[in-house]
């Protein structure tokens, strides 16, 4: 629906935002050392054996063990990870160069105010929190699904449900439809977004996106932000950042 370039929210408690730019160099890495090349070069079986490995599993995580028969089984045995594991690991994989972007973007740009209200070690906490949140409540959701599931979304959407709670009056230049720029406040542009998931969830549309894993990182930022914040940090802050 929208793609966020620039908030108008300088930072009041920290000097610079350390732990997500670890978090987005981090996905990064993953990304290019690890999946860009099979990405790159159209291996597919090496896409899903790297997936399967890290990424949620509901079926597996019942206990059922998963084989894919589009690879080899010795290539898949030799990454083989403890899968509760996979609720830490999965968000940070991503399936394509768009996919990362798009998630590294939307922390890029709120992730900053975030920390700053959070504090560096508990921001780190509340991340990883808001991703076990979204990977639970996708699992609980598609609990016979062999489908791995993979990508920061589930854990940016709990700071996009963060940020809104502080900063909702704060002004956002964002690409409405990816193509129009405009100015609006957080709360018109998250809050759609939030609906829009929140729809598209309960429709079903496009298997491919799992939109509950973003309810539950919305679920748990929302909830989380309330007690994790730092003393004197205030929710639903009513003026907006200045020029």
């Amino acid at each position: 629906m929208f793609v966020p370039l620039y908030d108008i929210n300088p930072l009041r408690r920290i000097t610079f935002q350390y732990v997500n730019v670890a978090l987005i160099a981090i996905n990064v890495l993953v990304f290019f050392i690890f999946q860009e090349r099979d990405i790159w070069t159209g291996n597919d079986c090496g896409q899903v054996t790297f997936s399967k490995a890290f990424g949620v599993i509901p079926l597996q995580l019942l206990g059922t063990p998963v084989s894919f028969q589009d690879c080899p089984d010795g290539a898949l045995s030799a990454l083989n990870v403890y899968p509760p594991l996979t609720l830490l690991t999965y968000m940070f994989l991503h399936g394509s160069w768009w996919h990362l972007l798009g998630n590294m973007l939307f922390l890029w740009v709120f992730g900053d105010n975030v920390e700053d209200a959070l504090g560096h070690v508990r921001y780190f906490l509340f991340y990883m929190l808001c991703g076990i949140a979204g990977g639970l409540l996708y699992f609980a959701t598609q609990l016979h699904s062999t489908a791995p599931l993979i990508g920061a979304s589930g854990a940016i959407a709990g700071v996009v449900a963060a940020y809104v709670m502080l900063s909702p009056r704060v002004h956002l230049w964002v690409l409405v439809l990816r193509i129009i720029p405009l100015e609006v406040p957080a709360y018109l542009a998250i809050g759609a977004w939030i609906i829009m998931n929140i729809v598209l969830a309960f429709l079903n549309i496009d298997a491919s996106v799992a939109w509950w894993a973003h309810i539950g990182g919305l679920i748990a930022g929302a909830l989380l932000v309330v007690v994790m914040r730092q003393k004197g940090v205030h929710l639903f802050e009513r003026t907006p950042a200045e020029f």
